[in-house]
């Protein structure tokens, strides 16, 4: 069996919502407060015995009306969905278990169970009596607190609700449900023999190559275990012995005092005696770090990171001696599942995919059989698959529950594509409350400084910008399409170029090449025309932002188009410096466009734009035909990658003059589509 679905009423930010689990590894994301730990507490509160299962008023969910909770006392209710795994063996002790809790006896069964804090009814009038004075919701919940939460009780049923079929206490017991929460202190848990979890995991390994050897029988495994047993009784004795030998004169010392003060009575006085067995002397053990040197260190100086992985491995270690019917006999745990808040604490990113992978290896060897991650590492996301996220947001206050694995739908091609995509870096749009997607690495650069030159801050709105890698769009919009209802709701823009191009139709073979804006219609009995225009609706929440349908062509074009006389655009690794700036020159003092036709150098591409930009054809004023030329002729002597990095460092620098070096600060415009995107994904 596994934990398929629970369902969550009224507790903390839950107000109304089910979530779906796998049946191996379950990563729970999302940002601050949108749920994470409350939904691992909710669990708790069902399979954890060292949770308390009463709530304070914090615990319940405050948005309910003042007119609701004066009708109705509130209450918390959490059900848990167990399936039947895929092959599972309809005789063995899952089924057993759950048999009392069945809610669907066909295969694959189900089974629940069933939490509820709630005010007993015969409370309930007295309730509604006090609870029409209140004028406020707030004084509500303190009338609530102050009068009634007191007599709330819990109860846990199974199966059907309305049958009112109490849990057995016994069968919840064999749920191994082991949290590790986000506030750990694992060198008090576990550093010394003292300490419960690590004696009872060194009871049940100790002597563990004869308890594992499967040549030997039970009858034969508990006599030899208990030959080293007295073996080792005898030399402790022997221990004990000398130890008596060297106290015997102090001894007579120390019980002086003892018969001084009047302790010896009744012809009785006290004395010294005792023995040591193996499972006494494990208070004794601690964990060391040992190196190849042979020096010996307390595991309290290791790093925390380290300390955390080891005590995972102890947990399971732990998991290992609940499931051991040998061990436990009937007490022996059937159901273990680990349950860890934010495992990535103090782990460097390279361990924190190697603890990803040990704890699937232990799912893998049935060790576990369940496995609940809370995160906000994007090194552990991007080393996941899709099927196993569950992330979790909210809109306006309210929690929300999406799977990014079954956005897609069938579209596999698309689902396959996004998850080669994600990785550290990239997985970070699961994570983002509002995101830019972006073709190339020059938007995904200058993004955030355009954003600054429009008043606007990426960070504080926490808009995350990724770069696809080209017009990819689609296959990513399958996450965020809120058409399909297990798509993530979030506000999503995309940036893209309109890439006019042309097809020469009287070549032999005719296809669409690149071409520039001025291009456009001016020869229709010899070309075809074509451009971006993204053409395909999406919800609500995805907007397209893109350059001029006439003018445009770039983001690079764009730039010098809206600042054709700002030279901070022209940088060193561009080519035909000189001649870029002169052009810039020549349009500042208002030259024709012939000035500038005849400053350009020889070439067939310089040719091909002059011709296009003089064509009968081609109605653009004067103005517009100038810019053009500038924005073609910066265009094909920018290299994009090293260009973008160092147009950053020039617009970061004159930004940074804006408000302190006025004088030579020098104004940018931000090309329309790009503030207008900005614009519309920090909205509210």
């Amino acid at each position: 069996m596994f934990i398929s679905k629970i369902e969550i009423n009224n507790y903390k930010n839950f107000k109304s919502n089910q979530i779906e689990f796998n049946e191996g590894v379950n990563v729970i994301i999302g940002h601050n407060n949108a749920g994470k730990s409350n939904l691992l507490r909710a669990m708790a509160l069902i399979f954890s015995p060292a949770v308390r299962k009463t709530l304070s008023i914090d615990d319940f969910n405050k948005a309910i009306s003042l007119e609701e909770l004066k009708v109705q006392p509130p209450s918390v209710s959490i059900s848990i969905t167990l399936s039947q795994e895929n092959n599972e063996d309809l005789m063995g002790d899952d089924l057993v278990i759950v048999s009392q809790w069945l809610t669907k006896l066909e295969e694959p069964y189900e089974a629940k169970i069933h939490y509820e804090f709630c005010l007993p009814f015969k409370y309930h009038e007295d309730y509604r009596r006090m609870l029409s004075s209140a004028k406020t919701i707030t004084e509500a919940w303190e009338i609530i607190d102050r009068n009634f939460l007191r007599l709330y009780t819990y109860k846990i049923f199974g199966g059907n609700l309305e049958n009112q079929i109490t849990v057995d206490g016994e069968y919840l017991k064999k749920f191994d449900f082991q949290f590790l929460d986000a506030i750990r202190d694992v060198e008090r848990d576990m550093f010394s023999g003292k300490n419960t979890l690590l004696k009872n995991v060194f009871d049940f390994f100790m002597d563990f190559d004869i308890k594992s050897n499967e040549r030997l029988d039970d009858g034969d495994k508990e006599r030899q275990i208990k030959d080293k047993k007295m073996e080792f009784e005898n030399q402790a004795k022997t221990l004990m012995d000398s130890l008596n030998i060297r106290m015997l004169e102090g001894k007579k010392q120390i019980l002086s005092y003892s018969k001084d003060i009047g302790a010896s009575f009744d012809n009785a006085e006290p004395n010294f005696a005792g023995s040591i067995t193996d499972i006494e002397l494990y208070s004794a053990l601690k964990l060391i770090v040992e190196y190849q040197t042979g020096i010996q260190l307390p595991i309290t100086h290791n790093g925390l990171g380290y300390n955390n992985l080891i005590f995972m491995s102890l947990l399971l270690a732990k998991m290992q001696v609940n499931a051991s019917e040998t061990y436990l006999g009937s007490n022996a745990k059937v159901f273990p599942m680990l349950v860890i808040e934010e495992p990535e604490a103090h782990l460097h990113p390279s361990m924190q995919r190697q603890l990803l992978n040990f704890l699937k290896q232990n799912l893998k060897d049935k060790k576990v059989r369940q496995l609940f991650v809370t995160t906000h590492s994007t090194h552990i996301t991007g080393a996941l698959g899709l099927d196993e996220l569950i992330c979790l947001y909210k809109i306006d206050n309210e929690t929300h529950v999406s799977y990014p694995g079954k956005a897609f739908g069938t579209n596999e091609e698309s689902k396959k594509y996004v998850q080669r995509f994600l990785d550290a870096t990239k997985s970070n749009m699961l994570f983002a409350e509002k995101l830019i997607l972006v073709e190339g690495l020059a938007e995904q650069l200058l993004m955030s400084i355009f954003a600054e030159y429009a008043g606007k801050s990426l960070e504080d709105n926490h808009v995350a910008v990724i770069n696809v890698g080209g017009k990819y769009f689609n296959h990513f919009l399958y996450l965020f399409n809120t058409s399909n209802s297990t798509a993530i709701n979030r506000k999503v823009v995309c940036i893209t170029d309109r890439d006019p191009e042309r097809k020469d139709n009287t070549s032999d073979k005719p296809s669409y090449k690149k071409c520039y804006p001025f291009e456009l219609e001016i020869d229709n009995s010899k070309y075809e025309y074509s451009f971006n225009n993204h053409g395909e609706d999406y919800s609500s929440n995805i907007e397209f932002f893109l350059q001029n349908e006439v003018f445009g062509k770039t983001l690079e074009y764009d730039l010098i188009r809206y600042n054709p006389t700002f030279e901070g655009l022209i940088t060193n690794s561009m080519s035909n410096i000189k001649e870029i700036k002169d052009l810039l020159k020549l349009f500042e003092e208002g030259k024709d466009l012939g000035k500038l036709c005849d400053r350009l150098s020889k070439s067939e591409e310089n040719t091909r734009i002059v011709e296009a930009l003089k064509h009968t054809n081609l109605t653009w004023d004067e103005s517009d035909k100038k810019i053009a030329l500038i924005a073609a002729r910066y265009l094909n002597s920018v290299g994009k990658g090293v260009n973008a990095l160092e147009l950053a460092y020039v617009l970061q620098e004159n930004l940074a003059k804006r408000d302190t070096d006025t004088e030579n600060y020098v104004e940018f415009i931000v090309p329309e589509y790009i503030k207008d995107a900005i614009e519309w994904v920090c909205e509210k």
